[in-house]
């Protein structure tokens, strides 16, 4: 089961893609995936084949056609028409699979919270709860969404398709939050047993480098890579070797990828002037990218930084996160007012975020008794395993 569980992550998406644009519905490809897994569970056992993922699109082509010919009463001239793929077909300047299928998703005639919910769901292979999180909405909502946006892409006819090139401009800040959802959700796992996703991490940064090449001159893209690559760094220091994540103040720096911090340092040059959420993260990430010790880090830049994304999303979790900042730059009392004006917002209301933060301005000032308080209230609202055990073990600090 555990083989099984990271081929599906691997190959979800890319099955899902690939068969959704052969057969042209949605729901028949989503539907034919995951009957081609659940034989996959029957059949496999202990030992995968050489190529699962050409297997599972094989077993789910069957599986699709075989549902299409119950379904029609014309199966000889409506199998016909079916788009099936041959090495000749015409080349398209999207060329990735995951890619051709998030453009389709951000057709116009969807709201931006249906196409994102829907992309995550479809071509990323995230649970309910998981894009629920990432979205900051509940599960029901966001479950609801996805069945809405389907439901109108079959009723409507809207047709499966890439738009033509000069068309993909207006549907690439869907995309790029697409693929950003993908590495969050990777690299800030919100549930389940990991407190980072390396499949999902790999996938956006590989994604952030296919829009890169894609539209060169797009700025965000740029931001985007960036930003991924950036934190991706870091990775391997996240989590100690009990899984448990490792704050950025304790992880040994010799460690971190320098080879990709200077890839992610070119793609934020080539990102000047981006008018995007993206620019600010990623200058974020590379003061702490670039700071030789934690005492090192610019909290300056880092504040700046975060009062550009605020004027361009108004996020909460960005307000939140530059109250952390403030503290460090200005003192605690001052990130601890910095962040009562953010703690009431009802976006956050199912997040740990505030008490985490609360917790963490209040143990580096010195006031344990408060901050274990805070930390009880971050453990009750946090659902990811590693995150949680850290949290114990800050209560048990501040406790003792």
């Amino acid at each position: 089961m555990t083989i099984l569980d990271g081929v599906f992550r691997r190959e979800w998406g890319p099955a899902v893609a690939a068969l959704a644009r052969w057969c042209g519905d949605l729901t028949v490809a989503e539907d034919a995936v995951q009957e081609a897994f659940t034989e996959a569970l029957r059949s496999w056992g202990d030992q995968p084949p050489a190529n699962p993922g050409g297997w599972l699109v094989t077993v789910a082509r069957n599986r699709a056609l075989d549902r299409l010919r119950r379904e029609t009463s014309r199966p000889g001239k409506e199998l016909a028409a079916m788009p099936i793929p041959t090495d000749d077909r015409p080349v398209h300047p999207v060329r990735d699979d995951e890619l051709r299928m998030m453009f389709t998703c951000a057709h116009p005639a969807l709201d931006a919270s249906s196409q994102l919910a829907l992309t995550l769901r479809l071509i990323s292979g995230l649970t309910v709860p998981e894009i629920a999180r990432a979205l900051m909405q509940s599960e029901a909502a966001v479950g609801q969404r996805i069945t809405r946006a389907k439901a109108k892409i079959r009723h409507a006819n809207i047709p499966l398709r890439v738009p033509p090139a000069e068309l993909l401009g207006e549907r690439t800040p869907h995309v790029l939050a697409c693929v950003y959802s993908v590495f969050t959700e990777g690299y800030w796992s919100t549930g389940g047993p990991s407190a980072i996703r390396d499949d999902l991490c790999d996938e956006g940064v590989r994604l952030a480098g296919e829009l890169c090449e894609l539209m060169p001159t797009v700025r965000d893209t740029h931001a985007l890579a960036a930003l991924t690559l950036l934190h991706d760094s870091r990775r391997s220091t996240r989590v100690d070797a009990d899984g448990v994540l490792t704050p950025l103040d304790e992880q040994d720096r010799c460690r971190w990828d320098r080879g990709r911090i200077a890839r992610g340092l070119d793609q934020l040059r080539l990102a000047a002037g981006a008018a995007g959420p993206y620019l600010p993260q990623a200058v974020i990430a590379a003061a702490h990218a670039t700071a030789p010790d934690w005492e090192s880090t610019d909290w300056a830049v880092i504040c700046t930084a975060y009062d550009r994304l605020i004027a361009i999303t108004d996020s909460p979790m960005a307000r939140a996160n530059r109250a952390l900042a403030v503290g460090l730059r200005s003192g605690f009392d001052a990130g601890l007012a910095a962040l009562d004006e953010i703690a009431d917002d009802p976006r956050l209301t199912r997040s740990s975020v505030v008490a985490s933060i609360r917790a963490d301005l209040l143990r580096r000032a010195g006031r344990q008794p408060e901050a274990a308080h805070w930390y009880r209230i971050a453990l009750d609202r946090n659902a990811s395993e590693p995150a949680r055990e850290f949290l114990r073990r800050r209560l048990g600090e501040c406790e003792g």
